[in-house]
Formats: C-alpha cells, sequence, structure tokens
C-alpha cells in the first residue's frame, strides 16, 4: 500500500489540511484502520469497489463520497486494485465549500454526492492537485471566524480547558458553542476536546523513546490516570495501548 499527501495552495491552507491518495500494492488484501482526528473530508474512488465504514459502506468507482467527522475507528478493505483520492479538510470548513447537510447528520457516515457536487474523474486522473486546487477555491466562502477561534482555542490548549472557559474567552455562551459545533462539526464540543486529547496522545506515544510511561503521558495529556487514557485509546483505536 502506497499512502502520499500533499499540501493545497496557499489560499486553501487555513481550511484543508491535505490531498491524500492511497493506491493498494500487489500483496494487499486487509482492513486498514483510520483513527478519530476531528476532520470530515471527500473521497473519490478511482479504483475497483472499495469497503469501508468497518463493511458497512462500498465505494464505487467514479463516485465521490463525503465523509463525517468520526466519534470511533473506522476500517476500510485495501486490495491490490484500490485507489482512492481524497480530501482532509480541516474542522469546521465544511460548510466553508458546500452548504447542504449539518455536519451532525454525517458524524460516522459516508455519503455518496450528487453529481453537481462531485469530482470531475477525467481532470482529477490528468492534473488531480491542480484540478482540486482549483475546485475548491472556486467554492470556497469564507465565514465562521468566531468559531474558529473557539477551535483554535481548544487545539492550543490540546483539549484540556474547559468548554466555559473557552466560551467566556470568546465572549460567547456555551450554548453557542454547542449549536455550532453540531451544525459546523458534528460533534459535541467536549467529543471534539476529547479528540484532540487523544491525537496528542498517539503523538507522544509515536514519538516515545521510552523515557515516559503511559501514566506519564496520561497525566501530561489531562486524563484521570492510566485506566481513564487506556478506556479512551480502546474507544478510539480499538486496541490496547501496547498495540498501538
Amino acid at each position: 500500500m502506497k499512502y502520499t499527501e500533499t499540501k493545497p495552495c496557499s489560499e486553501l491552507q487555513a481550511y484543508i489540511h491535505c490531498f491524500w491518495e492511497l493506491t493498494g500494492g500487489d500483496n494487499d488484501k486487509k482492513w486498514e484502520r483510520n483513527f478519530p482526528d476531528g476532520c470530515s473530508g471527500l473521497v473519490m474512488n478511482l479504483g475497483n469497489t472499495c469497503i469501508t465504514d468497518n463493511g458497512a459502506v462500498r465505494m464505487d468507482f467514479g463516485k465521490t463520497y463525503a465523509v463525517g467527522t468520526m466519534t470511533s475507528y473506522k476500517d476500510s478493505f485495501i486490495e491490490g486494485d484500490t485507489r482512492l483520492f481524497g480530501v482532509c479538510l480541516k474542522p469546521a470548513t465544511f460548510a466553508n465549500f458546500y452548504n447542504f447537510i449539518p455536519q451532525n447528520q454525517l458524524t460516522d457516515q459516508t455519503i455518496q454526492l450528487e453529481q453537481s457536487k462531485s469530482f470531475n474523474i477525467a481532470k482529477l486522473t490528468n492534473r488531480p492537485i491542480e484540478y482540486l486546487n482549483t475546485f475548491f477555491a472556486c467554492r470556497l466562502n469564507t465565514q465562521n471566524e468566531l468559531l474558529m477561534s473557539v477551535i483554535n482555542d481548544i487545539n492550543q490548549s490540546h483539549g484540556q480547558l474547559s468548554i466555559l472557559e473557552i466560551a467566556k474567552k470568546n465572549f460567547v455562551t456555551v450554548r453557542w458553542v454547542e449549536r455550532n459545533f453540531q451544525m459546523f462539526i458534528g460533534l459535541t464540543p467536549k467529543q471534539y476536546s476529547n479528540i484532540v486529547r487523544f491525537q496528542r496522545v498517539l503523538s507522544k506515544i509515536n514519538n516515545s523513546t521510552n523515557k515516559q510511561s503511559l501514566l506519564d503521558i496520561a497525566i501530561d495529556c489531562g486524563f484521570y490516570d492510566h485506566s481513564h487514557l487506556t478506556n479512551e485509546i480502546r474507544k478510539n483505536t480499538g486496541l490496547a495501548p501496547s498495540q498501538l
């Protein structure tokens, strides 16, 4: 399996993490697991039918799919003839490009888009990065600056500030934060904060030199104890900490 990422043009970098491509190898015939990261995205299938959402969804050749924010892990079956091209959007930016569904209706879902909202398969195949930059730049509608400020505060605190503290800092109510998170991210503020903390744990585990115990990582990332962190890891990955 080969996976590559490409940054979008500078105009889009505040809204899009990356464009990515995944192609199966000759020896691939396995389930590949993704972990929740607070982001939604779009995928076009350029290969044979791909099974995703833990076996619940079939992505067909030439179709474009909207992928909602995940609250837990998701498995996709990768084979030698798999070829997927996707876009990883930053949190709360789906509405900057599409205006047809509240994000809480897309959470944990993979939904086929109608033709008018889909990618052009010929253009995506020939010059993918140039095409996607143009596609999203033409659709871009800047908005939600206040919500982005709230999200940035949660990210910068590594998910360890309370929602009340975040709301006060941005001069909004907790109810405003909750309503906008459901509408534009598809998660509650608490769910999003937990995912931010979980992603920080993953980063620390991946970069660990074995000098930090799991308890040290738990305390550093705002978890009560080793058991609390273990439960969060299992929920988001389906794995024990040692398996990571």
